[in-house]
């Protein structure tokens, strides 16, 4: 047994937070059938174990660790829906009619509309793709007739996880939907959906098409209309630029706080400031569970900017892990976007600084050193699970971010203030938008050219161990050069 993890606070706190953790990984992975009889009856035998042990600091360690492995098993499990009449995916595999509302944001493509519907009566979720129009919003009431199917996974691609990140356990095939009266869900998202709207629709009169859309990606998340956009921001490594994440509020976040402070504005202003931006992108963005995620790893970064130490930071993030998974315990292994989140977030908090120390002889003009050192740093924690997970890893990336990443948080400020102008004086607004679009046109350009280069990225299988061994070597790195 080491005595030294027991001995210190911090080191045992972190050991029971990745014990809970390793008990999701595991109900995870392997399938349980679940009793809650016999689990709770192990649960009593150890914590009677642990009270006759508890004068023994090292069994009683081990018997916490265990107890939250247990915890963890449990969590994953009562997240499952139950099969019985009570929840709507009992029902799967027949027609169904059911009234509910919309309750996430529609996620609108080029060719259709996806939407999750929580239904009134029973519990659980339900997915369903529908025509561009007619439309529905968030907290519409409505009806739906279809045939409920129970999600499976396809090509490698665990669809059925993917859609249980969602609270979603049922699809809805060829539905039949009507619009009926009243509002469900939260007054309040309902609101900021309502001007979030409004606000999507003066960017579609500002900027053309797919401008509108990538406009509308930096802003607030929207993933859709960007067509072959997409594709060259995928093979260029920039597709987080459009996409509400840690590592984009991360990059910026350090960007400002670093410009700020060149501004001889005082460090402490400069982080309660940014940390209230990101409060308000937050909200205005819908305060969905990926977007506070992102918001949060963004907001751990910036502490550890603003503190200048690193010791209690492991704790931070761990057991901001831990909180995440208690909330929603499918992110931890079938949420790619919570995976990556982490680990760009544990380079910008130790790699980062490593870097800065051996470059510091270098000068940080217009702060181009911190956003490629930045860049480099995330880039480092997140391709290994990239490669593994898509099979393709961006050559180009290190070189395109840095030549179109110091851009975004002034078309990010410049897009917004020409919507707001937009709203008092249309041309005055129009006059902001054109200079906005100069600068999408610059990294458009910049995405395109890079990515009609034959390697700009390269696509090749992985196995899991051979990542596991990567991550091993950078985590040892990384320690070695702490010390």
């Amino acid at each position: 047994m080491n005595y030294n993890i027991i001995n210190s606070k911090s080191k045992t706190f972190i050991a029971f937070c990745f014990s809970f953790l390793i008990g999701v990984v595991i109900a995870s992975i392997f399938k349980f059938n679940f009793d809650y009889v016999v689990w709770g009856f192990v649960f009593v035998i150890l914590i009677g174990l642990l009270v006759a042990f508890r004068k023994s600091k090292s069994k009683v360690f081990i018997f916490v660790n265990v107890l939250l492995i247990i915890l963890g098993i449990c969590r994953y499990n009562f997240a499952l829906p139950n099969d019985n009449e009570k929840y709507i995916s009992h029902y799967n595999g027949n027609k169904f009619k059911f009234v509910g509302y919309i309750s996430t944001e529609p996620d609108v493509r080029i060719v259709d509309i996806r939407y999750v519907v929580q239904s009134d009566d029973l519990k659980g979720k339900v997915y369903f793709k529908s025509t561009l129009y007619p439309r529905y919003d968030y907290g519409d009431r409505v009806e739906i007739e279809c045939d409920l199917v129970t999600p499976e996974a396809f090509d490698d691609f665990r669809y059925d996880m993917y859609l249980a990140n969602m609270g979603v356990f049922s699809l809805c095939v060829n539905p039949y939907v009507s619009r009926l009266d009243g509002y469900g869900g939260s007054i309040f998202f309902r609101e900021i959906m309502k001007y979030k709207n409004i606000f999507a629709g003066q960017i579609n009169k500002l900027w053309h098409e797919p401008y509108a859309s990538f406009m509308a990606g930096l802003l607030y998340g929207y993933r859709g209309g960007l067509g072959d956009l997409q594709e060259h921001f995928n093979r260029t490594g920039i597709t987080h630029i459009v996409a509400i994440s840690g590592y984009n509020i991360s990059i910026i976040s350090i960007m400002l706080i670093t410009i700020f402070v060149r501004l001889w504005i005082p460090r402490k202003k400069a982080f309660w400031i940014i940390i209230f931006c990101i409060f308000l992108f937050v909200i205005f963005a819908g305060a969905s569970g990926s977007v506070v995620r992102a918001g949060i790893m963004g907001s751990i970064v910036l502490l550890s900017k603003y503190l200048g130490r690193k010791n209690r930071m492991a704790n931070t993030i761990i057991f901001t892990a831990v909180l995440m998974t208690i909330y929603n315990p499918f992110v931890l292994v079938w949420d790619i976007g919570f995976q990556l989140s982490f680990l760009a977030t544990i380079g910008l908090v130790y790699l980062l600084p490593i870097l800065e120390d051996k470059f510091k002889k270098f000068p940080n003009l217009f702060s181009i050193k911190t956003l490629f050192l930045s860049t480099i740093s995330a880039i480092i924690l997140t391709f290994p699970l990239t490669l593994y997970q898509f099979g393709r890893f961006s050559i180009v990336a290190p070189v395109v971010n840095i030549l179109v990443l110091w851009l975004i948080p002034f078309i990010m400020l410049f897009g917004f203030i020409s919507v707001l102008l937009s709203f008092l004086f249309y041309p005055i607004g129009q006059m902001f938008a054109w200079l906005t679009f100069l600068g999408l046109k610059y990294i458009t350009f910049i995405t395109v050219w890079f990515s009609t280069f034959e390697y700009s990225s390269v696509e090749f299988q992985v196995p899991l161990f051979f990542i596991f061994v990567i991550y091993f070597v950078i985590f040892f790195i990384i320690y070695k050069l702490k010390k």
